[in-house]
Order: structure tokens, then C-alpha cells, then sequence
């Protein structure tokens, strides 16, 4: 039987209103509601802000992931100009709308040297007051910078050593042209969060990681590689991989006020390391377990919208973002942007390209 083309039309503008309004733009925020909230949905807060990788790319594709398919609710931050105008990831002062962490369950963190404002800091201090868990993407080691406090002891600076387990150190592989490959840390085999996790390959290299404790439970090492190619074969005679660096662990903290939490940490997350789905089934069995969830054998993470990463690297040319002019809702569901890698960059040819 042949649908009229009128009744066609009308079911598809349902459909596509069905799924924008699964998202909205609250100000300085990009909101995705899952299918089917309840009182039991868990809200996840993503943050968003640095200025080489793309960051402002990966939480919302994240975002979706969790909401659309994992029944979070989830707001993801940026970093905006001083006017609030667009995204600048370059506004270290920029961070916006850190007061949706007083609802929320989890923080999902990829910050560089940000220096948020008191105001906007007091949100950040009673999130980790209150024990929840964080989960901390690359750069995240180092997502704040100064001598502020959060609370009366921890500074903006301690932040990933104390919150996460490691601070900024140095990059243990050769950046862009070395990558890493995640491998299991005997006797993790069975922890939930590496439920069908067996294949990371991240092409932003392997960071020295050197402050972890007996304590800490490392779930992954970064092998260095010969290239970035994700079929690269790991550099075993080198002596850096002897021993390899921690790529992904667990941690617990203690807040300013003394209070426990739990995070956990991977330096991987470029933007273009989450083509890789075991990398971001990790970040999502971690978001699942640090929340109380039933993480499943094999989640579900493929991509809601398609995804465009940008490769990485610092932008240095005046007014790029300014000429860019993103905006949080450029991200929104039913939405896939996409930029031209900035000059320079090496070639890498192993991500989904968008049709012309």
C-alpha cells in the first residue's frame, strides 16, 4: 500500500520534532533529555573548554550518546567569548553555566588551565563537597589553573592531582606522529567498566603519568605506536614502554571538606580518539558504573548524529573563533558540524568524512 506523500511529510517533521525537542539551549547550555525521563533519570554535567583538543566537539557527540541511548539527562558546558556571543575555547576565562552542577549526579570534565570566576567556582566546590563521582578526559590532569581555592584548601591547580590522581607532567610519545593503544592492566580483566573493551587506539599520544599510588586501580596502559595509523603496531623494544604509561584508572578523593568521591581518569579524549568506539564505551561504562548503573556487556555507542572531529592542535590565528562563530545549539540533536582541519596537521584519513 502507498503512503500518501502529504502523510509522509507530516510523520517525518513529527519524527525530526520529536527528537529537537529531546534538546534545548538553556542559556549558555546545551540540554539533551533522554526518551523517557523519570524521577530516577541521573543528570551527567559535561564540560567542555581547551584549546587543542576540540573538547567543545566531543562532550555534545558524548552527550547524545548518554542521553539518546542511556537515559541520562545531560547538559553540556562550553567556553564562551567574553561577550557570550560563541564558543571560544580560547578564553581561559570563559567557562559558563557551572551552576547546572547542583543537580548533577556525575561531572564529566576536559578542561585546559580554565580559571573560572568565584562565583562560578562555588558550584564546582559544593559538587565535589558532596562526594560525586568525576570523570576526567585528557587535559582534565591540568582542566584548572591558579591559586584560587575551591573550598578553603584545594586550588584551582591541585585539581587533577588530587581530584583525579595526576596532574600535568609531559607527553611520553612523540605528539602527532606517535599514538597509543590501549592495553588491559593484568588482574583488570573482569572490572565492569572494560565490559567490551578490548581495542583503544587513541592518535593523541601517551602522557607521562607519574603520580598515581598503590591506591589507584588502572585499568589501561598506553603503548606507544610506530604512527597514528590505528593498525599501527606498538614500539615494543622501545624503552618508554618500559613500563607503559596508565592511559585510563580509578581514583579516590578527598573534597575540600574532607568528604570521599570516587573519579576516574583517561588520557585519551581528542575529539579524534573517539572514533574509536572501545574508547568511547569506556567513557560510557565508566559514566554508567561511577552512577550506580548495571554497566552491560557491550553498550551501545554508536554515534546518534554523525561525527565530525576536528584533528588537533592549538589555534593561534587571531579571531578564529570569533570568524567561526559556534554556538552551543550548533551542536544540538539532528546536528553534525563540521570544520576543516587547520593547516599544518598531519593527514589522517581515518574518520568518517561528510558528504558534499
Amino acid at each position: 500500500m502507498r503512503v500518501p506523500v502529504l502523510t509522509c511529510l507530516c510523520l517525518t517533521v513529527m519524527a525530526f520534532s520529536s527528537l529537537t525537542n529531546r534538546a534545548a539551549v538553556a542559556g549558555d547550555t546545551l540540554i539533551f533529555e533522554p526518551p523517557h525521563a523519570s524521577d530516577k533519570t541521573k543528570h551527567i554535567v559535561l564540560i567542555s573548554g581547551d584549546e587543542e583538543y576540540r573538547s567543545e566537539e566531543t562532550m555534545p557527540m558524548l552527550g547524545k550518546i548518554l542521553s539518546q541511548k542511556h537515559g541520562f539527562k545531560c547538559t553540556v558546558l562550553f567556553a564562551l567569548a567574553a561577550d557570550g556571543d560563541y564558543i571560544d575555547c580560547n578564553n581561559q576565562q570563559g567557562l559558563r553555566g557551572l551552576e547546572a552542577l547542583d543537580s548533577a549526579d556525575l561531572m564529566i570534565i576536559a578542561t585546559r588551565f580554565r580559571h573560572p570566576d568565584a562565583e562560578q567556582a562555588e558550584h564546582v566546590t559544593a559538587f565535589l563537597n558532596a562526594g560525586k563521582p568525576v570523570i576526567g578526559l585528557r587535559t582534565a590532569t591540568h582542566a584548572f589553573q591558579g591559586g584560587e581555592k575551591f573550598g578553603e584548601s584545594l586550588t584551582y591547580s591541585q585539581f587533577g592531582r588530587q581530584i583525579l590522581g595526576e596532574e600535568w607532567v609531559s607527553h611520553h610519545g612523540s605528539h602527532k606522529s606517535e599514538g597509543a593503544r590501549g592495553v588491559i592492566e593484568p588482574g583488570a580483566e573482569k572490572n565492569v567498566i572494560l565490559h567490551g573493551v578490548s581495542d583503544v587506539f587513541a592518535p593523541s599520544d601517551v602522557y607521562t603519568v607519574s603520580h598515581l599510588t598503590d591506591a589507584d586501580t588502572i585499568l589501561l596502559r598506553g603503548a606507544i605506536t610506530k604512527t597514528l595509523n590505528p593498525e599501527s603496531e606498538i614500539l615494543a623494544d622501545d624503552k618508554r614502554n618500559m613500563p607503559m604509561q596508565p592511559l585510563a584508572w580509578l581514583h579516590s578523593y578527598t573534597a575540600p571538606n574532607g568528604t570521599a568521591g570516587k573519579s576516574f581518569c583517561t588520557t585519551a579524549g581528542a575529539s579524534v580518539d573517539f572514533v574509536n568506539e572501545d574508547l568511547r564505551r569506556l567513557v560510557v561504562n565508566a559514566a554508567i558504573y561511577l552512577t550506580g548503573g548495571e554497566v552491560p556487556e557491550k553498550a551501545d555507542v554508536d554515534f546518534v548524529d554523525p561525527f565530525y572531529p576536528t584533528f588537533y592542535c592549538f589555534m593561534g590565528e587571531k579571531d578564529y573563533y570569533k570568524t567561526l562563530n559556534m554556538k552551543p545549539d550548533d551542536f544540538g540533536l539532528g546536528k553534525a558540524p563540521h570544520r576543516p582541519d587547520p593547516p599544518g596537521n598531519p593527514a589522517w584519513p581515518f574518520r568518517p568524512v561528510p558528504e558534499k
